[in-house]
């Protein structure tokens, strides 16, 4: 047994470091992995494009809304006895999900399973805190980054095989097995507390969670209601209301959970905002190119994850060379240079159309894997090394829960306005089939938005159908182009912003070195990638 004194060899630091990486790289893949089956599922359950968005939404609502209450119990109860609730409600989440019989189950479903992932996510990460310390931490949670990177790559693809071969029942009821199997290994796990830990932040997690879920709310329902409808503007409204409501709770706070002075300090408001670009730029992509891909460029559910793989597979390579180049460039130049490349290739990608094949993707998905690949590779390093080390396990948790709150916002944001786009274009066109289309032209648009168009084109004659994919296809495209053209904007925008903000004395482009035994009074340390 090596004498090293960054491990506590009281555990059995390989197994604790494989499980907690195991079960964190699930996470990614069931978000991205139910993109690509949402085709399927809408076919199969007959499910409407509201009910169907929530299967996303719903997952990334939970996950973000309840991070740091998990982290807080996880200090409070145990963070090993946290991480097995974690993976248990996932796996059987993901079950329920593989054998839900209606939308409204399996959404249900969906959002437990978000919950699950952020109890996962944050007592992992606090066990491996508690288990590596000083160098080897950081190798640890360098490995637990990496293991995102794959689950964000594969995800797609391995999805697309399973939904072409056995169908999209198969993509949760392998999680759900990865999930339950790994709980075997849990014993092997040291366990940890924070010892002054107070218990949950309750009124800023009740006034944080409703907040989100009232703006994700009207963003899903906005293209259905209207954008200046009552209800819409209710929820708009609600919104805003509780978040105002969540920054006096917190203020008025001993021990908050979202600490709102490190916004005070310009340069994690940077790093905050970031990720927050790149969930435009990047995975709203990962949500909405499969379902196109599969409906207007017919391709198969395998191919469509595989193409996918052009997208994520830098993101696996260039952390690594990130954190070569972090050494001799400054981290500001190349965070503001990786948010070019994200909006240079969302510009680049609004080449495309129906008939695209592979060259035509390839250029422009490498080079928004490049720059998020580069991102992905500072991120978490500079989050926390831009507050003082006695309040990096705050930041951290801050940081990611900014990241996923940005992500449940855009995609739900940019997924409405893509229904909406599609919508105007769509009926804009059909009065050209008058009488001719059978089908019904109210739920036209949202099926379209689906990646569904072999639905639709039953509704006219046997010799117009072609024609007619051609019709929708084209719309679907011109719909797309102008949210492509959005998220490049708000990647190319933010760059200069980033590069303002961070001009002064660089960040540390590692993490910082957090304690190996029971934190004293910090929340867990929340450090992984996504």
């Amino acid at each position: 047994m090596s004498s090293n004194p960054d491990i506590n060899w009281t555990s059995h630091p390989r197994t604790t470091l494989a499980v907690v990486c195991l079960a964190g790289g699930l996470l990614p893949a069931s978000l991205t992995g139910a993109s690509v089956a949402l085709p399927d599922i809408a076919g199969d359950l007959g499910a409407g494009l509201g009910p169907l968005q929530w299967v996303v939404n719903g997952y990334n609502l939970a996950f973000a809304s309840f991070m740091l209450a998990c982290g807080a119990l996880a200090d409070l109860v145990g963070r090993r006895r946290m991480l097995a609730f974690g993976m248990t409600l996932f796996g059987l989440c993901s079950l329920v999900s593989g054998l839900s019989g209606n939308i409204y189950l399996l959404d249900g479903a969906r959002l437990l399973a978000g919950l699950a992932a952020a109890a996962v996510l944050t007592a992992g990460s606090a066990v491996l805190a508690s288990t590596f310390s000083g160098p080897a931490q950081a190798k640890a949670f360098g490995v637990l980054g990496s293991s995102f990177g794959v689950g964000l790559a594969l995800g797609p693809s391995t999805s697309g095989v399973l939904v072409s071969a056995v169908g999209w029942r198969s993509v949760f009821l392998v999680h759900a097995a990865i999930a339950l199997a790994l709980l075997p290994a849990l014993p092997r796990l040291a366990e940890s507390r924070d010892p002054g830990a107070r218990g949950v932040d309750w009124g800023g997690t009740v006034t944080f969670t409703s907040a989100l879920a009232l703006v994700t709310l009207a963003m899903v329902e906005g293209p259905q209601q209207g954008w200046t409808s009552a209800a819409t503007l209710g929820l708009l409204a609600g919104s805003a209301l509780l978040l105002a409501l969540f920054v006096v709770v917190e203020l008025r706070q001993e021990r908050p959970m979202f600490d709102l002075a490190l916004f005070t300090r310009g340069r994690f408001t940077a790093i905050c905002v970031v990720p927050v670009a790149l969930a435009f730029g990047f995975v709203c992509l990962l949500v909405f190119l499969p379902s196109y891909l599969m409906g207007a460029g017919r391709f198969s559910s395998s191919a469509a994850g595989g193409v996918m793989l052009l997208l994520t597979a830098p993101v696996l390579v260039f952390p690594m060379v990130a954190g070569h180049l972090a050494r001799t460039v400054p981290v500001r130049t190349l965070l503001a240079g990786s948010l070019l490349l994200v909006g240079g290739g969302a510009a680049w990608l609004t080449t495309v159309h129906p008939g695209i094949g592979v060259a035509g993707l390839v250029g422009p998905f490498l080079v928004i894997g490049t720059g998020v690949g580069i991102s992905f590779g500072l991120l978490d390093g500079a989050a926390i090394g831009s507050v003082p080390p006695e309040r990096a396990g705050m930041a951290a948790g801050m940081f990611n829960t900014m990241r996923l709150a940005g992500e449940a916002v855009a995609i739900a944001g940019m997924g409405s306005v893509l229904v909406s786009l599609v919508g105007s274009k769509v009926s804009d066109g059909l009065a050209a089939y008058g009488s001719t289309y059978t089908g019904d032209p109210d739920g036209l648009a949202a099926k379209v938005a689906q990646g569904n168009l072999a639905g639709p084109e039953s509704g006219v004659a046997a010799a117009g159908r072609e024609a007619f994919h051609t019709f929708l296809a084209d719309g679907y495209t011109d719909a797309l182009r102008t949210v492509l053209w959005v998220l490049a904007a708000v990647a190319a925008l933010t760059a200069p912003l980033i590069a303002l903000m961070l001009r002064d004395r660089e960040p540390a482009a590692t993490p910082t070195q957090m304690p190996a035994a029971e934190p004293a009074s910090e929340p867990s340390p929340v450090t992984a990638g996504r």
